[in-house]
């Protein structure tokens, strides 16, 4: 191993800060992506069919490509990694408004879907080696800084949808602001490298078996999280036929009591550890999710589903980080957990659908409820993310 000299408190904070802004960035381009999908669509003249089978392309590249950016770390370190690994994320997000047909449409959300994938990686490896350092934990805050880029990105493409704005314009303008705020926010991250004569990381590898049982827990938080962020308006409408305005708004507090989870999370984290956190989100989740399928009328499900939200938000910090910590390939482990979460944030939308389709919505999220008691049973697994003492004298160097 490498040593670097340490750290002290102010330079510390401020990886924290950087860190966290990394993360902000990155959320920021999938909300300016989000917003303009029925743009691309129609530019790209697809049919809701083709688009289904178009959008399953990011989690396909990201799931894929998201193993090499441990190599990537490994030979650059993390500094220069994450600021190539971010800019061709934000870059990344001018493609798919370029694209004239299915065809096209498909291979650029490949290439956004992949780019999103091993910055991903690369951030949650360095935020769980800043976390170590602080002593204390900061991955849910930095998801939740992701939620509020996400919300940020999506407020700026609200307005560019509402003037009219060309999705190619307004994506080609985001995505030069958000890369020169990403390269900003890089250079103030931790720069750790390999030691001299250190072996690489293998290129693509399968994730320890220990990544697989921490990223079902995932899997559950996940599935949750996906159903109802794309359903909870729906099922607003259709079981207790509310208004479009209040069924939206439903989505809207969901979303929004996720980011505040998050952002507040740490403290629950550092007072009751990963599992008890964990362990009581699943309770919270699950009584949410008897609220949903019991409720009488609106206000009782808009509870559950933010209950639903409130139980769920830390989780997938808790797994990256568990991962990062139950082996000795932080990225690997990361990539392995990522793939399981991508996986069912892709697999959920349309379980959900599928199952409403044969018996009911409220069947649908009768399962949502079995998988949120799942983090109950399954909060244990996170024991492997169990933080070490905060180092002293140098900064180790690791591969991610």
């Amino acid at each position: 191993m490498d040593y670097q000299p340490a750290l002290d408190e102010r330079q510390l904070k401020r990886a924290r800060i950087a860190v966290a802004a990394v993360f902000c960035v990155h959320g920021a381009v999938t909300g300016n992506f989000a917003t303009r999908v029925p743009w691309i669509q129609e530019h790209a003249g697809v049919s809701a069919g083709q688009l289904g089978l178009a959008l399953a392309f990011p989690a396909i590249g990201s799931s894929l490509l998201m193993p090499l950016s441990a190599a990537i770390t490994h030979r650059f370190g993390t500094r220069a990694a994450l600021r190539g690994l971010l800019a061709l994320w934000t870059l990344a997000l001018v493609l798919p408004a370029l694209a004239p047909n299915i065809y096209t449409l498909c291979g650029a959300l490949f290439v956004y879907g992949a780019s999103s994938g091993m910055a991903d990686v690369a951030m949650n490896a360095l935020g769980v080696e800043t976390e170590n350092r602080l002593g204390h934990s900061i991955m849910s805050s930095l998801h939740g800084m992701w939620s509020a880029g996400a919300l940020i990105g999506s407020a700026a493409g609200t307005l560019a949808a509402h003037l009219g704005a060309d999705a190619r314009v307004h994506h080609a303008v985001a995505a030069g602001v958000l890369t020169l705020l990403g390269l900003v926010a890089c250079q103030g991250v931790l720069d750790l490298r390999s030691a001299p004569g250190e072996a690489a990381p293998p290129r693509f590898a399968a994730p320890p078996k220990s990544a697989l049982i921490i990223g079902m827990v995932a899997f559950c938080a996940v599935f949750a999280e996906g159903a109802s962020l794309d359903w909870s308006a729906v099922y607003l409408r259709d079981v207790l036929d509310t208004s479009a305005g209040t069924a939206a708004a439903c989505t809207t507090a969901f979303t929004l009591t996720m980011a505040v989870a998050r952002l507040a999370g740490d403290k629950g984290v550092d007072r009751f550890g990963a599992v008890r956190t964990v362990r009581g989100g699943g309770v919270l989740a699950t009584l949410g999710g008897v609220l949903v399928v019991t409720a009488p009328g609106p206000a009782v499900a808009m509870a559950g589903f933010g209950l639903i939200g409130l139980g769920v938000a830390v989780v997938v910090p808790l797994a990256f980080a568990a991962a990062a910590r139950s082996g000795p390939n932080p990225s690997q482990a990361i990539a392995g957990v990522a793939t399981i979460t991508y996986t069912s944030g892709l697999v959920a939308p349309s379980a959900i659908g599928g199952i409403a389709d044969l018996t009911s919505l409220v069947v649908s999220f009768g399962l949502v409820t079995v998988l949120a008691l799942g983090l109950v049973a399954g909060a244990r697994v996170l024991r492997a993310g169990a933080r070490p003492e905060k180092a002293a004298g140098a900064a180790r160097v690791t591969q991610a």
